[in-house]
């Protein structure tokens, strides 16, 4: 990551990609993100300049840009930015990696003769402030037969043996979906 700061457990980064930046160095961010993205408390700002992803249906229409989705997903990462930042599109995220981390999120204004809205947020500190808004569903009630069907008819053990963590969720992500 460009920049990072370390807030009380809350690690902070700061990141800028620009829009022609080439796939090798996009990767390269991947790798970095991964490994901070297994902080207790991460928050990752920037402008990522993929005007491309509609952020409602987690879609965009270029590679690069779903590959960014990718990444976002796997690191567990959620964007909490709602309103445009440059216009009329949204480019400078706010990515936490934690629900309730991120709170009063705001877009307006500029700094200076900047062309994109400022974004302001607060990083919550402590349990006490942070909202769950985690649902239980009541899995006594499910019928797991069609998924034990699909997935078990997977050689597990031999699928993901040598494989570390990430690659191993990988596989198994592409099975399951």
């Amino acid at each position: 990551m460009k920049g990072q700061a370390n807030m009380g457990d809350t690690v902070v980064g700061v990141y800028y990609r620009p829009p022609d930046q080439e796939e090798e160095v996009d990767e390269a961010f991947y790798r970095q993100l991964e490994v901070a993205s297994q902080s207790q408390a991460l928050v990752l700002m920037g402008d990522f300049n993929h005007p491309d992803i509609c952020w409602k249906s987690n879609t965009a229409k270029h590679a690069q840009s779903r590959r960014f989705l990718q990444s976002i997903d796997d690191n567990f990462l959620t964007q909490v930015v709602e309103d445009p930042t440059r216009r009329g599109m949204l480019l400078d995220l706010v990515l936490p990696n934690k629900e309730g981390l991120v709170g009063d999120v705001k877009v307006g204004g500029s700094l200076g003769c900047n062309d994109h809205e400022m974004v302001e947020f607060r990083i919550l500190h402590g349990r006490s402030r942070a909202v769950n808004r985690i649902t239980t569903l009541d899995v006594r009630r499910a019928n797991f037969g069609l998924f034990k069907a699909l997935l078990g008819r997977i050689p597990w053990v031999r699928a993901l043996e040598g494989k570390g963590a990430q690659e191993s969720w990988s596989i198994f992500k592409h099975h399951f979906l």
